[in-house]
């Protein structure tokens, strides 16, 4: 029994190395970017799989990377299948909402309303409808600021405006 502590003590360094390593990589699948947990991760990968390399020799090395890198992409799998559908899925961490596409495109609404131009038009500016302040485009080339306009169009995210001559 005191052999077998002997190994576990002297091996303590690789063996934390390793597991911080994973651990670390596993942290930075949930933060955005490449950054400092990943990073730290796998430069504690290589440290542990270089130090095993060193004291027990080219096949003990390998046989560590390959135990870090299975170790990693067994807990990263379960761990973003726990995310989607475990525990995880129902806290604050993720964002429960869903991108849904709209019945009708918004800007239709503004269709044949009357504004005023808040800036300068020539041909794209700002108008003013009902309080809400859009970005139009002019059937003409040029209008000036405070002319009353009405929408005459509506192209997708273009709200296309002529001058209403009174």
């Amino acid at each position: 029994m005191g052999n077998i502590l002997d190994v576990i003590v002297l091996n303590l360094p690789l063996v934390l190395c390793l597991l911080a390593g994973v651990a670390l990589l596993l942290v930075e699948v949930f933060m955005p970017g490449f950054g400092l947990p990943g990073l730290s991760g796998l430069v504690l990968i290589t440290v542990g799989v270089v130090m095993t390399w060193n004291t027990y020799g080219a096949a003990a090395g390998l046989a560590a990377m390959l135990i870090a890198l299975a170790l990693a992409g067994i807990s990263i799998s379960v761990s973003l299948k726990s995310a989607a559908n475990g525990k995880m899925s129902r806290s604050a961490l993720f964002l429960k909402d869903t991108v849904v596409p709209a019945e009708h495109d918004e800007n239709e609404a503004f269709l044949g309303k009357t504004g005023e131009t808040v800036t300068v038009l020539n041909p794209v500016g700002f108008a003013e409808f009902d309080g809400v302040r859009l970005n139009v485009l002019t059937e003409g080339s040029y209008l000036e600021k405070g002319k009353p306009v009405k929408v005459t169009k509506v192209e997708g995210n273009k709200i296309i405006v002529r001058e209403i001559k009174g």
